[in-house]
């Protein structure tokens, strides 16, 4: 009975109108992964390994969120310390171990583990981890936020991870460190002077990051889209010619789309990285714009859903874990689909839940499960029978 009671109360206490929007998203990711990479299977293959590892990255995800979703994320957020230096071990290490993308020599955002045959993107998990320690931050920071020195503890705090992410050559997640670090401070009543201030500083400090941060490759990813005739005509085809032929496949989609598994440029290779960064146009292409409106309402009914949270919990730490996640998902959203309708350069952005990589569907998991932790102890709870020394409660049983 007491079985059945605690499995009652987990169904009970468990957001499924989050829960159930994540495993549909899921389902439809691998299924797009598994169209994308048909091409490339090998004689006697059923499914491409990337689908492989997407899959068991997405049960062991789904595991772990309802596994976080059980532990009280007031006692999460205290171990904010143990958060931060995992992440920052994990990216400290990128830059002896650390392995490039195909193509990119100029990044190094992969540790592989050769034992295991597997290879993890630090990054992904940095992000989870900044979402705990800044949310933890601006909650010890609470009265005292607007005073000049917490914001310059904050800005170090975002500054670090952003830094390190972009040294990487991973220019993506840190363009999605920025929205979570602007959204939160907003959201926690940072005075908008602050964020005049910081825009300032943004124009002012732009050339040096273009010229110091930025790599050669990065930089013609940027004028393609927006400066063409500042480049070669050779260099510019080149450089943009992911992104044309993800805008042929969209096109080609039309309203119906092809068909599942009959999109041509989806089963001949003919968008590169399909299966990563232009899953986007996989859907298009195949499924049309119908498929799209279906995907893209999945993902705006989980973000509302998430904020929906965020403004029911009864504290300010589950708040703001809520809406980093939020922030998190909605930006990486934003930039991967501006990527692939070309109103924004490449720069390395999954689309949550849908693109293949084994870190990028775990950690999102992660995120979800600090979700689920805020809805549960946000919820009015039943009274627990219990005896303690002989003591009894007003709702012991008194038979």
């Amino acid at each position: 009975m007491k079985v059945l009671q605690i499995v009652k109360n987990f169904l009970k206490e468990t957001d499924f109108m989050l829960l159930v929007p994540c495993l549909l998203l899921s389902a439809f990711g691998v299924l797009m992964v598994h169209s994308a990479t048909l091409y490339r299977l090998s004689s006697g293959e059923a499914i491409h390994r990337d689908t492989q590892v997407m899959l068991i990255a997405v049960l062991i995800g789904i595991f772990l969120s309802l596994l976080i979703s059980v532990v009280d994320y007031e006692f999460i957020i205290r171990l904010w310390p143990v958060v931060a230096a995992v992440g920052l071990v994990l990216m400290l290490a990128l830059f002896k171990w650390g392995v490039s993308p195909d193509g990119r020599d100029d990044a190094f955002t992969w540790i592989k583990i050769p034992k295991l045959g597997i290879m993890i993107q630090p990054s992904e998990l940095l992000k989870v981890a900044f979402i705990i320690t800044f949310s933890m931050h601006l909650d010890m920071l609470r009265d005292k936020i607007n005073e000049w020195k917490s914001m310059l503890f904050l800005f170090l705090h975002a500054a670090v991870p952003i830094a390190l992410v972009v040294r990487t050559g991973d220019v993506g997640s840190a363009l999605v460190f920025v929205f979570i670090f602007v959204g939160l401070l907003f959201l926690s009543g940072v005075y908008l002077r602050y964020f005049a201030a910081a825009i300032a500083f943004g124009a002012a400090a732009a050339p040096l990051l273009w010229t110091k941060f930025f790599s050669d490759f990065q930089k013609n990813r940027f004028l393609a889209v927006y400066n063409p005739s500042a480049l070669e005509e050779s260099t510019y085809e080149t450089i943009i010619y992911q992104q044309k032929q993800g805008i042929n496949a969209i096109g080609a989609g039309g309203f119906k789309g092809s068909g599942l598994f009959k999109g041509l440029y989806t089963q001949n290779g003919l968008v590169p990285e399909s299966r990563n960064d232009m899953v986007f146009t996989v859907v298009c292409e195949e499924l049309g714009f119908w498929g799209a409106i279906v995907l893209l309402g999945l993902l705006s009914f989980l973000i509302v859903h998430i904020i929906i949270v965020a403004k029911n919990t009864r504290d300010n730490v589950s708040k703001l874990l809520c809406w980093g996640t939020a922030l998190m998902i909605g930006s990486q959203v934003f930039i991967n689909i501006g990527m692939c309708l070309m109103l924004l350069p490449v720069i390395g952005i999954t689309l949550p839940f849908m693109s293949a990589g084994g870190s990028s569907n775990l950690c999102v998991y992660l995120a979800i499960g600090l979700v689920l932790s805020a809805y549960r102890f946000n919820k009015d709870r039943a009274p627990v029978n219990f005896r303690l020394l002989y003591v009894n409660t007003p709702f012991s049983d008194h038979r």
